[in-house]
């Protein structure tokens, strides 16, 4: 029985409609829980995310347990009747977390974008059809029921979650069917739509200056002169700014008679169209990048530096009345300045004019000056970006050039924000720069970035510090301008003791917020006081002592955390947990969350996400500094080698976990002070994983680098189950690369064969053949000679993989056999039932029906009595395979229907995809054709989400299914 159709929406606020009845949404957190999982549009969300936005930085203990209710309600609420526990067909697990199945059909959201996407193919057909784009973008901006996503939700939830990038892709849609109608001679046709929105966007004036022309058009010429004299009165009052170029430009065309002429199409715009029409197909629905962070509220001054930028967007050229060639703008600082508010000043700017980038916004902290030596590479950065813009990981190519490739041909045609936050140098942004116009990329760096001015026609902006006045601006936002009144001298005092760098001031406006009745002459006079020193970043032409304004802020916290202070600057990540910091100090967890919340409360360390802190360069180079002079050479070694311990310790947990059958080698006993991370589960190990991914990277290659070799081996090849699982492949060959080199240092052989295999694992995985059959043969001589049959056996059974992928079945199998003799003797269990199922999968694939179907039952009774899930959905899926080649088509959906469960359960979707392909093939077979046709469009629709290249296969499967039946 085909299950009830449902349809959601949720464009204004969430709705579900059940068999054409609207049902009840549930209670506050279970229509945020909806709400996250529908804007996502059929993409996973992972459970620590649902805990972020449900709860923020205060999170229940009970938080994971109180999603499975709120997922089982809204099963229920799907789907009336459906038993407790059991999966559904709408809400379901995927990746480690949970994943809506809907589409353009289901989900207004995913029809809104399909019919904007049309539109832009439409406009870009030659001739252009102006009238059929206004037609397609009001039945698209007609699916909203209000200005924003998620309405009637809190507003920290909504912010948490990232709504307010996809509310942007309103007024983005109604500014191109306002342009498209004004080309079009049909004004009329989206002038409701852009009064209301000028009623809820009062202060968007990229749309105020398109209702301008609108209404002039449509011949309202004085009511479009008084909705500019409103807005230039409001855009006064409220933020103390004239009017932009583009509301300017639009009040000049209706005083010179010209409001029904459609404004032109900057180069941008028109390379965007141009591109757009000779691309290939579209890529599959997917969100929408929206990486930027979060904008300062206090955001203040900068206002000339402000106007210089808009400019370059804003008039028909920038500096010198030439538009750049990519739209790069470069933010550098005089000297080499940190701390002088680059980064603030970039993403105002990029929050400013996101609506202009409906594509999307990337952002990357590239780490060229971080003090603990982490910088990010090239390539590192561009894979983080194809990973946001949905590619798959088998689908990023090998090196770090052809990977820029792809991703400046997704780029190509579109419009993207791109922010590259913190450069070293130029060739460590080349790579990431878009190929062609209709992107801005913005670079902030201390380095002047010569090349890129040179060889791209990049615009350079240089930050000077804040002088008095705009110090006092600063101040007054942040204590109020009672706070201020007859303190003009120590305000002055202040602004030259912090040498005008914001993030002095900030923490000095921290602690005088904290004690509302001291005077501003008494803080002055302590800061005047303080002593510190910051020599690395001192400017010579100031008498600022910026260490001075840390080391004063510090005296306004507790002693524990300012001798927790020094100890953060030990941490090789770019950010850290409260967990993680416990080792590092010592400390009970609870206690080190509240001295971490003390130094964020005075700006010595930020909280860039619920629960996870991190240091600004200037601080961490100061803690540095107070690490040397404070805490002895054994308290540093003793603290470094707790905090690798707790990594390392962790990450072992996890290998178990996700991989039952693996050998993982023991770390020893952790150092006193060391708690591992409670682990329980696969989807706790997933959900730590994931939250602590680039953390893991960085601590590699900081224990390599540190001379721990030991440790940097144990956490990569603990890692393996995981970047394997979420095919994090080219990571996974840097870190084993790492891990290999520190093996040999290290010069036992038992830690050079485990790091040939892994990297020759890595290696497999990305194609290089050549590079992993010699590190596979070295690996199997040297736990020969070692005698480590286990050991023997895992190299076996990677050389079957490789020998599989290179076409040799008769070779794969063979050495699965010797992998599966040498694990029936050794006593791990789960290991051999796993090698078990492989040779029943290589006799199935040579045909050997019986022998699959004989190796694979004993396996599964195995796997079942050990709890290995994945293992037994792999063998499942073995046994229908071999049931279904023997014409016992009835059997094969019976193991097909079992491996499909348990893939949806693990949230494996590219292997859920393969299943239901192969019951699709099944029913085929039967005669089935409707049936055959519903999976494969279920598998279809796995595929297209993932981006996967076999999507093109299923669709030929389709269409064949469609001629038969």
């Amino acid at each position: 029985m085909a299950p009830e159709p449902v349809r959601f929406a949720v464009l204004g606020p969430v709705r579900v409609e059940r068999a054409g009845a609207e049902a009840a949404s549930g209670r506050p957190q279970e229509r945020a829980l909806l709400a996250l999982l529908l804007v996502r549009a059929g993409q996973p969300v992972a459970v620590s995310e649902i805990v972020d936005v449900l709860w923020g930085r205060r999170p229940p203990d009970s938080a994971v347990n109180v999603i499975r209710r709120h997922v089982g309600s809204l099963r229920r609420m799907l789907e009336p009747g459906l038993p407790n526990r059991a999966a559904g067909r709408w809400l379901i697990r995927d990746a480690g977390g949970y994943r809506l199945v809907v589409d353009a059909g289901s989900l207004d959201l995913l029809r809104f974008r399909r019919l904007r996407d049309e539109a832009r193919r439409t406009g870009a057909d030659a001739p252009p059809s102006p009238g059929r784009v206004v037609e397609l973008l009001t039945e698209a901006l007609g699916l909203w029921r209000g200005p924003v996503v998620g309405a009637g939700l809190p507003e920290e939830v909504r912010e948490r979650a990232g709504f307010p990038a996809v509310d942007r892709e309103r007024p983005a849609a109604l500014r191109d069917a306002a342009d498209a109608a004004l080309r079009a001679g049909t004004p009329a046709a989206v002038l409701p739509l852009l009064r209301q929105a000028a009623v809820d966007a009062p202060l968007d004036e990229p749309l105020l200056a398109r209702l301008v022309l609108t209404l002039a058009a449509a011949g309202h010429e004085a009511e479009a002169l008084s909705t500019y004299r409103t807005a230039r009165a409001r855009l006064a009052d409220e933020l103390g700014i004239d009017p932009g170029a583009d509301l300017r430009d639009a009040h000049a065309a209706v005083v010179r008679g010209a409001g029904a002429a459609p404004p032109a199409p900057s180069r941008a715009e028109t390379a965007h169209v141009s591109v757009l029409a000779s691309s290939a197909p579209p890529a599959p629905a997917t969100a929408v990048p929206a990486q930027l962070p979060h904008d300062l509220p206090t955001f203040t001054g900068r206002r000339a530096e402000l106007e210089r930028v808009l400019a370059l967007l804003d008039s028909p050229g920038g500096p010198g009345d030439a538009v750049p060639p990519t739209g790069t703008v470069v933010i550098s600082a005089i000297g080499g300045m940190a701390g002088i508010g680059k980064t603030t000043l970039a993403v105002h700017w990029a929050h400013r004019v996101a609506d202009r980038y409906p594509d999307g916004q990337l952002y990357v902290n590239l780490r060229g000056f971080a003090p603990s030596g982490a910088v990010m590479r090239a390539g590192e950065a561009v894979r983080v970006f194809l990973d946001a813009l949905g590619v798959p990981p088998e689908r990023v190519p090998h090196g770090v050039d052809a990977q820029a490739a792809l991703y400046r041909s997704l780029l190509a045609g579109r419009r993207f924000l791109v922010l590259l936050d913190n450069a070293r140098d130029t060739e460590q942004v080349r790579p990431l720069l878009p190929g062609t116009p209709g992107c801005l990329t913005i670079v902030t760096s201390r380095d002047q970035l010569s090349g890129l001015v040179s060889a791209h026609g990049a615009h350079t902006l240089a930050l000077r510090p804040l002088d008095t006045e705009q110090a006092r601006v600063f101040l007054e936002r942040r204590l109020g301008a009672a706070r201020l009144t007859g303190e003009a001298r120590a305000v002055a005092e202040i602004a030259a003791l912090c040498g005008g760098l914001p993030l002095a001031l900030a923490c000095v406006a921290a602690r005088a917020a904290a004690h509302p009745d001291f005077p501003l002459s008494a803080i002055a006079a302590e800061l005047r006081a303080a002593h510190g020193s910051l020599d690395a970043f001192s400017r010579t032409d100031a008498s600022a002592n910026v260490g001075a304004v840390f080391s004063w802020s510090l005296g306004a916290v507790s002693a524990e955390a300012a001798r927790l202070f020094p100890l953060l600057a030990l941490h090789p990540g770019p950010d850290f947990s409260v967990s993680a910091t416990a080792a590092l100090a010592a400390l009970p967890v609870r206690r080190t969350r509240s001295l971490l919340a003390e130094l964020a409360d005075v700006h010595l360390a930020g909280e860039p996400a619920p629960g996870r802190y991190a240091l600004h360069d200037l601080l961490r180079a100061h803690a540095a500094e107070l690490l040397e002079d404070q805490v002895p050479d054994a308290g540093r070694e003793a603290a470094t080698e707790r905090l690798y311990a707790y990594y390392v310790h962790s990450a072992h947990l996890t290998e178990p976990l996700l991989a039952p059958y693996a050998d993982p080698m023991p770390p020893g006993p952790p150092p006193a002070g060391v708690r591992a991370e409670p682990l329980v589960g696969h989807e706790q190990s997933l959900a730590w994983l994931a939250a602590e991914y680039p953390v893991l990277l960085a601590v590699v290659g900081a224990a390599a680098r540190s001379g721990r070799d030991r440790s940097a081996c144990l956490l990569a090849w603990s890692l393996e189950p995981f970047l394997d699982r979420r095919g994090h492949w080219h990571d996974w060959a840097t870190v084993q690369r790492i891990a290999l080199d520190a093996a040999l240092r290290l010069a036992e052989p038992a830690y050079e064969a485990r790091g040939l295999r892994a990297l020759a694992r890595a290696e497999g995985r990305l194609g290089l053949y050549g590079s992993a059959r010699p590190r596979l043969d070295r690996a199997l001589g040297l736990f020969t000679d070692l005698g480590d049959d286990i050991g023997r056996a895992d190299t076996h059974r990677s050389i079957g993989w490789t020998r599989d992928q290179e076409g040799d079945l008769p070779g794969a199998l063979h050495h699965n056999r010797l992998a599966m003799e040498l694990f029936s003797t050794s006593g791990r269990h789960a290991a051999y039932a796993s090698v078990r199922n492989s040779v029943g999968w290589y006799h199935a694939l040579l045909g050997e029906y019986p022998q699959a179907l004989s190796h694979c039952q004993e396996a599964l009774v195995l796997l079942q009595r050990l709890g290995d899930r994945y293992g037994q959905a792999a063998t499942w899926h073995t046994l229908a395979y071999a049931h279904h080649h023997l014409g016992r088509h009835p059997n094969a959906l019976v193991g097909y229907g079992h491996s499909l469960a348990l893939y949806r359960e693990l949230g494996v979707p590219y292997l859920e995809a393969c299943t239901l392909v192969h019951i699709g093939d099944t029913h085929a077979a039967m005669g089935d054709h409707r049936a055959a046709h519903e999976v494969l469009q279920q598998a279809l629709t796995l595929l297209i989400t993932l981006g996967h290249p076999d999507a093109d296969g299923v669709r030929e499967r389709i269409a064949a299914s469609e001629r038969c039946g």
